[in-house]
């Protein structure tokens, strides 16, 4: 069984964002943490920079590939997890829980109306899973 929570969104990029009142946490997917392999680095931006939705913020480098992260909404960086520098592997470890990798001023909230539930995601990966 998937591991999706319910109280995130998702992206088709496959990255998450818990909303807690106008902050944004965001990270990758059970999905693709297991489709990545170990990961091995995380880059991150720094605290202030702020994005676009769909912008690019981060890569994550494991043993199979490079992969970009992008925003699920636009925002300002107000956290980093600064515990990925020395553990990249908490992103494998707990995708949704200590694997977390930036926290964000959300500047439009409308934008999260444009991301995907919990359902609606399993539904999405089932479909790209189909494709392969």
């Amino acid at each position: 069984m998937a591991n999706y929570p319910e109280d995130c969104l998702y992206t088709r990029e496959h990255e998450w964002i818990r909303v807690e009142d106008d902050t944004g946490v965001i990270g990758i997917t059970d999905y693709a943490q297991a489709a990545l392999g170990d990961i091995v680095y995380v880059e991150l931006p720094s605290v202030g920079d702020s994005f676009s939705q769909a912008e690019p913020f981060g890569n994550v480098e494991s043993v199979k590939a490079v992969s970009e992260l992008f925003m699920p909404v636009s925002g300002e960086v107000i956290a980093v997890n600064e515990d990925l520098t020395d553990s990249p592997e908490l992103v494998n470890q707990d995708p949704y829980g200590d694997g977390w990798m930036i926290k964000i001023t959300i500047s439009d909230p409308d934008e999260l109306e444009t991301l995907m539930s919990a359902s609606e995601y399993e539904e999405f990966v089932k479909e790209e899973e189909k494709g392969k």
